[in-house]
Parts: C-alpha cells; structure tokens; sequence
C-alpha cells in the first residue's frame, strides 16, 4: 500500500507539472524575448550590424530557441508574399520614429487592427513583422532607445489583449506546428488573411494616430 501510495503520489506531481500553465509574466517575457530575436534578424538582414545598432540583446533562453526560429521563418514567408508591405513601415504611416510616443501609438493602432477579427497564428506573426520593420527604421535613422520602447510595447499589447489566447494554446510552442519539421517550409493558408488586415490599414493609419479622442 505505501508504494502504491507513493505511485499515486508521484503520478500526481508529474500531471501537475505537466498541466501548470504559463503565467501571465511569463507569457509576456516569452513574447519580448521573441520580438527580441525577431528585431535582431531584421537588423541583420538589412546589414545594419550589431556594432552600429548599439542594441545589446541577451539570446533568448534555450526553451524558446525553436519558437523563435519557427516565427523568423514565418515571417520571412509572410513578408515574401507581399515585399512592399514590410519595409519603410514608418513612412507608410507617416511618422517619426524620432518621437517614441508616435511609435508607440502607431503600433498599437497597426497590432489592434490586425487582430480587430480575430486572433490567429498568421497575424501574431504579422504583428511582429510590423515591429521588426519599424525597428529597422528607428535604427536606420539612429534612434535605438526607441527600439526598446517598441519591445516593450509588443509586451503590453501581449499583456492586454494575446495572454488568454496564448494561455488556451499552451503558450508560444503551439507556433511550431505552423511549420513542417523537416525543412521549416510555412502553411500559406493563414498567411493571406494576415497581410490584408495589415495592407488596408497602413494606408490608413496616420489619420487614426491623429484624430482627436
């Protein structure tokens, strides 16, 4: 009776471990270590190196190594269907990445509209698209700290609007079945929807930062 007690025991510990979900604060740590990574990827895509970007990003943590290669190549996919759509985004807008507070709202208004219909692996992708190429033109114009604050912006959009879906899905791996395994080739399926929520609303979002409340 007392090894089955201390079976039973065990087996309990080990569900409950397997069934604890991600908290709050993790899940938006998670979301900013990935947009950490995602930043990095885009600044080295366009060349601008590490030395000139002055930003000093910790790799993210091992547990996340797959994810965060899982969405870069997502994106990479989602900003080759529509090559236009993920560059000169601050210009698109018409803002200056000189203001952090322009920045800041511009991106809010851009993730709000992407997910206006719904949340879908396709627009969290899509999302950080958006942030990657405005990162890209803050430190092109040389405004690092506003990259920063742009991560941190991601994180609250996370806090307030994606942590109960996230938390329903498991929490951030549930992106890895948007891939197949073997060559980290995307579904397109999802991929479409994304760029319309976006393409429509960049055009339009300059007058949405500057209405009056």
């Amino acid at each position: 009776m007392e090894v089955l007690r201390k079976s039973s025991v065990f087996a309990a510990e080990v569900l409950d471990v397997f069934d604890r979900s991600l908290t709050e604060k993790e899940l938006v740590s998670q979301s900013k270590e990935l947009c950490r990574d995602y930043i990095l990827s885009r600044i080295n895509q366009n060349g601008l190196g590490w030395s000139k970007s002055e930003i000093k990003f910790s790799p993210s943590s091992a547990a996340l190594a797959e994810v965060s290669m899982v969405l870069i190549c997502l994106g990479d996919e989602l900003e080759c269907i529509q090559p236009g759509l993920y560059r000169n985004v601050a210009r698109q807008l018409n803002i200056s990445v000189a203001m952090e507070n322009m920045v800041s709202d511009a991106f809010l208004g851009v993730a709000t509209e992407i997910f206006s219909a719904g949340i879908t692996w396709g627009k969290v992708v899509s999302m950080y698209a958006v942030a990657g190429a405005l990162a890209v033109d803050c430190i092109r114009q040389g405004y690092t700290s506003t990259v920063h604050m742009l991560v941190d912006t991601v994180g609250q959009f996370v806090r307030r609007f994606l942590v109960p879906w996230l938390k329903r899905r498991g929490g951030w791996t549930e992106i890895t079945k948007c891939v197949m395994k073997r060559d980290l080739t995307p579904e397109y399926n999802w991929l479409s929807s994304a760029v319309e929520s976006v393409k429509y609303f960049l055009t339009t979002m300059y007058i949405y930062i500057m209405k009056e409340p």
